[in-house]
């Protein structure tokens, strides 16, 4: 059967930085990763293949693996994923006119899976770095999802994002409460925001990344929010 494609992309949560357990060398029943020629069984780092990411060994868990267990567990439909992550990416390095072109590389890789699926979603995780200016975010984000949309020929396609880590790792008073408030005012159409309540830190409060359990449940947090948009 075709696969249910589903695009990943956003900064080091997406690309993974939870610690290589035991649960990460096992593969995923009906996930299948795109390693660029093809799909294979999916097994974690997801963002190995990514043609944005910074060197191998910093590809660890993440989020993606939980949510297509959990997507293809519950739709009962083999789950393809492109993920093409950048760890320390900002959102203006995703928008057109960026010298690093992460969202066209973003777009040619998840067309470039077409023969084997349609594309079901965008999962969007980024944030760390932009966190400071959460009124300059909105309008950047909406502009990502239009082009996303109109470049992958679907005006209503699914598009998820997540809120950062709750905890204050950013030496300001305010901390990330602002930023994920704008997350979770934001009104577009055939989107979701994905809770980041309870989720904790992969070593301390100073480490704005996920723990390895905590990246599986945001995974699962994903499937779930994507679950209710279709």
């Amino acid at each position: 059967p075709r696969l249910r494609l589903v695009l990943c992309i956003g900064q080091s949560n997406m690309a993974g930085r939870g610690l290589m357990d035991a649960g990460a060398a096992e593969t995923l029943r009906s996930v299948y990763l795109f390693n660029g020629d093809g799909f294979e069984r999916a097994a974690e780092p997801m963002n190995r293949y990514s043609t944005v990411r910074k060197e191998l060994g910093m590809q660890r868990v993440g989020p993606v693996g939980s949510f297509a267990a959990r997507y293809a567990e519950v739709t009962g439909a083999p789950v393809g994923v492109v993920v093409n992550a950048r760890g320390g990416s900002s959102i203006d390095e995703w928008l057109p006119g960026s010298e690093t072109g992460y969202l066209a590389k973003a777009v040619e890789r998840i067309r470039a899976a077409g023969d084997w699926g349609d594309v079901a979603a965008v999962l969007w995780h980024q944030g760390e770095a932009d966190s400071a200016h959460p009124e300059r975010y909105e309008a950047k984000l909406r502009r990502l999802v239009g082009i996303l949309r109109t470049e992958l020929g679907n005006p209503s396609l699914p598009v998820v994002f997540g809120e950062i880590a709750h905890w204050n790792w950013t030496n300001r008073v305010e901390g990330t409460a602002p930023f994920n408030a704008m997350l979770r005012s934001l009104h577009i159409p055939h989107t979701a925001c994905v809770s980041a309540e309870g989720l904790a830190p992969m070593k301390d409060e100073t480490d704005p990344h996920f723990s390895a359990a905590s990246q599986r449940e945001l995974g699962r947090r994903y499937a779930e929010a994507l679950l209710k948009l279709r």
